[in-house]
């Protein structure tokens, strides 16, 4: 009788089991264009096509006990983790059992949100996810997901009778904006977990800062830097808990650069896509009743002077407004973004407020009702100047952090489906954001070494006049990857 040991199970039971990806995303749903080249298929989210009925095997009984101890041991970990995790969802993050608890939307949001932090951090360096964090996130993912496949609606639907003729029924499927959006956020999320995965083997390593300010103060007194080098040190200076990456003396490969270029498009793609669906969501979300009572009466108080004047004048640029603002800080600019915002649902509550006075009054007001157009349509004005503003200001800082308003529509929102959707695009915005990020600094660090070595070799070509000796050296052309445009300076 045949006879086989627990490697030769674990192998059949890897054999068996089948990946599909949950959804496609279309070029309407998230705006993503990805050459053929860039071929990216991850392993997100798992599902069992068809099970094969196993052949009757044999065990010893000491790999047959050991197999047994094994799984067990596995499976019992994997469900207590899972009580616990719903635990807190049901007790809503209060142990003491009181009935203080936040409430489920807003525990999912939270148990969504510290999972990323958890398994990805802060994304210091470009290198692929541990295997147990990456299975990590896609276990505790879809038991956080799993809650959206009871969120359904009813809908009519015909079916037939075995005599030919049809009934109406009611037929539940997914919520609509569920049905679109989460098959699409979890496309992404698998997209951006494969762009971890494609930085295996590369030329390019991170050292600690505190083993490399030596060595950088040498050789920037033996070789000067160009000023895009200046500036690309300054931007690297400024992030001084991040790793510092280290390229090969004359910089990375042309394969290897044009293979960054493509994940750092895809990772682009990846964050408007998720920004949309974020905005779009938290555009749904009811404004509570704590920030609009929180509001000044007046917009004026709320913007002060300067930009009251530059909103209300007859010509006015968004951009020009940028440029004269002092935003030179996260802080600075986050507090502008809340001022506009707040003064733009000041002048959209006068504006429905004139509206529905004007709706009661009738035309046997006469000239009031004349004023009441006027000051309604002065405020419709002032309200969508307000928020072309904040647009503009949103699209120059995509990193900056969300407002109070957006804050207190996570913590007062009681709609599961929209704080599912909201999360789970956050956390994937950021995700694609802080990725952008660490593959503009190593494109800054390599394009520096490439001014670096150009600069070296330069005062080579002027010395064959002087030195006999030396062989004549032909002009050098530039190279083709010679630094056009510099994002990563900004």
């Amino acid at each position: 009788m045949a006879t086989t040991c627990s490697s030769d199970v674990d192998d059949y039971d890897h054999r068996s089991d089948g990946y599909t990806l949950s959804a496609d995303v279309s070029e309407s749903e998230s705006g993503i264009t990805l050459s053929d080249s860039f071929n990216i298929s991850p392993p997100r989210f798992r599902s069992v096509s068809h099970i094969l009925a196993p052949p009757d095997i044999t065990l010893p009984s000491e790999c047959h006990g050991n197999v047994v101890e094994k799984r067990d041991t596995s499976d019992l970990s994997e469900v207590e983790l899972m009580k616990e995790r719903f635990a807190k969802l049901l007790l809503g993050e209060d142990m003491s059992g009181g009935g203080k608890g936040v409430g489920t939307a807003l525990a999912i949001s939270n148990a969504i949100t510290n999972l990323s932090a958890t398994v990805f951090g802060e994304l210091w360096r470009l290198e692929p996810l541990a295997s147990q964090k990456k299975s990590m996130w896609l276990r505790e993912m879809e038991w956080l997901l799993c809650v959206s496949d009871s969120i359904v609606e009813l809908i009519p639907s015909f079916q037939e009778l075995p005599d030919g003729g049809t009934y109406e029924v009611m037929v539940t499927r997914p919520r609509m904006d569920l049905y679109v959006n989460l098959p699409a956020l979890k496309k992404l999320d698998g997209m951006l977990v494969s762009i971890l995965d494609g930085f295996r083997d590369t030329e390019f390593h991170y050292v600690d800062r505190g083993g490399i300010l030596a060595n950088d103060s040498e050789q920037n007194e033996l070789h000067p830097c160009s000023p895009f080098s200046r500036r690309c040190s300054v931007r690297l200076e400024e992030k001084w808990w991040l790793p510092f990456p280290k390229v090969p003396p004359r910089g990375l490969s042309d394969n290897t650069r044009k293979r960054l270029q493509q994940f750092r498009e895809c990772t682009i793609q990846i964050f408007k896509a998720a920004v949309a669906i974020n905005t779009c969501v938290l555009s749904e979300m009811e404004i509570p009743n704590v920030y609009l009572e929180s509001l000044p009466k007046s917009a004026k108080a709320c913007l002060g002077e300067t930009i009251y004047q530059y909103l209300t004048a007859d010509q006015f640029s968004p951009e020009c407004l940028l440029e004269y603002l002092e935003m030179s800080s996260e802080y600075t600019t986050l507090e502008i973004a809340n001022r506009i915002e707040a003064s733009a649902h000041i002048w959209r509550h006068k504006y429905v407020k004139r509206h529905l006075s004007l709706a009661k009054s009738g035309r046997s007001w006469g000239g009031k009702v004349k004023g009441l157009v006027s000051d309604r349509g002065k405020n419709k004005f002032l309200h969508q100047r307000a928020d072309t503003l904040l647009r503009n200001l949103k699209l120059q800082f995509p990193g900056l952090p969300q407002t109070a308003l957006d804050i207190q529509k996570i913590q007062y929102n009681k709609d599961v489906g929209q704080s599912i959707l909201e999360s789970y695009s956050r956390v994937i915005e950021s995700l694609a954001f802080n990725l952008m990020t660490r593959i503009d600094d190593l494109q800054c660090v390599d394009d520096a070494t490439r001014q670096r070595v150009a600069a070296e070799s330069s005062p080579l070509l002027g010395e064959s006049d002087s030195a006999s000796s030396l062989p004549t050296q032909k002009h050098i052309s530039p190279s083709l990857f010679s630094i056009q445009h510099t994002s990563c300076s900004s």
